[in-house]
């Protein structure tokens, strides 16, 4: 797809936003940031704790080299505010008086001890959007609650669906709950400021992580209303005869043969693999295996992996794919991160991309999953150092309080 640059403007320029998020709410500062937001990342003086996850860049561990932290904050400005300093505070509500968005994530009650909750704020921007970010939300009787995102994925439900039949249930890898979090959190903020730009009157968003996860689960409920099966963990192993994880020469497919739309390819799949020579595949054709009923049984996944297991085997994920495509058979690689980064499909789509990190350290990260035609997504600068911009922004505003000072003089005067 042929993509026009309006160089001068991003389709979020004019929107200011002060970061709070931490590690449960920088990417969604991020997503704002990258489209062309002027993103203020507000770090204590110690720096945001993102900066101290590893893994960090090249095996280093200086607070700048955090893979997270330079991933989660590109194209924002930082400014080191300390919240138990009054003066601080103050200059705080002098940005929130000039911004569109606030992003935090502290426990409930955190902002309003500060004296920078929504009504504080509110205040002083009364067109001022708040999102805030929490595991539980804000209010109700886990609202105090500490928790993890391993935490949540089990309160959400998730890891009910994760795992292998015979095992604890796990997790997937990666912070999926926050991850879900903050994409929820930019559309319900971004929802919000397009309404106080209409209406002049921002509001709070409370953003629940568990409740985010939940929304995950609509899959489970469809195969109750479809099946009427309560979905269990299975960990890529035969749900039902022909559906499930096999291994090929270079690592795994997922092949869905039965167990969808009536079976609707349950006979080309067995046609394909007689055509293949495997004339094990001809009982397939009797009619028992159009029976939802018998292809959950163990004897009927037993028959079907014997009989595909060792095909699969004497070919690799591409060749297995490109036979799935030619006969229309849903067969789908298991990619791992190596197969990810040497996708074609990526590689057109220039996903991945190239940044440096403060120190001069070439760094290769994804970008983002869409394509805006006249104002794309673009990666400007990396990461911030901590307060890099803080006098920056701080003279700026206070250039602001004295152009006022004088408009309202000269005003006076005459």
């Amino acid at each position: 797809m042929q993509i026009s640059t309006h160089d001068c403007f991003g389709a979020l320029d004019g929107i200011t936003v002060l970061d709070l998020g931490g590690p449960l709410g920088n990417y969604c500062g991020k997503l704002f940031a990258d489209l062309g937001a002027d993103v203020i990342l507000i770090e204590p003086p110690q720096g945001s704790s993102t900066r101290h996850v590893g893994p960090y860049v090249r095996g280093g561990e200086s607070p700048e080299h955090s893979l997270r932290y330079q991933y989660e904050n590109t194209n924002k400005r930082s400014v080191v505010l300390d919240f138990e300093d009054p003066a601080d505070r103050e200059t705080f509500l002098r940005l929130a008086a000039k911004a569109s968005v606030v992003l935090e994530s502290e426990a409930p009650g955190t902002m309003r001890r500060y004296g920078l909750d929504y009504a504080a704020l509110r205040a002083v921007n009364p067109a001022i959007v708040m999102t805030s970010i929490t595991p539980f939300g804000q209010e109700g009787p886990y609202a105090e609650w500490l928790a993890t995102d391993l935490t949540v994925m089990a309160m959400g439900g998730m890891m009910y669906l994760a795992g292998y039949p015979d095992t604890a249930p796990m997790v997937a890898c990666g912070e999926q709950a926050v991850g879900a979090a903050n994409l929820f959190a930019a559309v319900a903020t971004l929802a919000a400021v397009y309404d106080a730009e209409v209406s002049g009157a921002g509001q709070h968003i409370d953003v629940a992580m568990q409740e985010c996860v939940v929304m995950g689960l609509e899959n489970a409920v469809q195969f109750y209303d479809l099946e009427g099966t309560i979905r269990k963990r299975n960990a890529g192993t035969q749900r039902l005869a022909g559906t499930g994880a096999f291994l090929c020469q270079d690592g795994y497919v997922y092949l869905m043969a039965g167990g969808i739309g009536s079976n609707r390819f349950w006979s080309v799949t067995t046609e394909w693999l007689i055509s293949e020579g495997l004339k094990e595949a001809e009982q397939f054709r009797d009619s028992r295996w159009s029976d939802q009923t018998f292809l959950a049984t163990d004897e009927a996944k037993r028959i079907f992996r014997d009989v595909f297991a060792p095909f699969a085997l004497r070919h690799t994920k591409e060749q297995l794919q490109a036979k799935g495509r030619e006969h229309r058979i849903p067969i789908a690689p298991i990619c791992d991160a190596s197969d990810i980064a040497a996708d074609p499909q990526r590689a057109h789509r220039d996903y991945f991309v190239n940044i440096n990190a403060a120190d001069g350290t070439e760094l290769r990260m994804p970008g983002a999953p869409y394509q805006l035609s006249a104002t794309p997504w673009r990666l400007r600068v990396g990461a911030p150092t901590l307060g890099q911009h803080t006098q920056e922004v701080l003279s700026s505003l206070n250039r602001d309080a004295r152009t006022c000072g004088l408009s309202a003089a000269t005003e006076e005067h005459q």
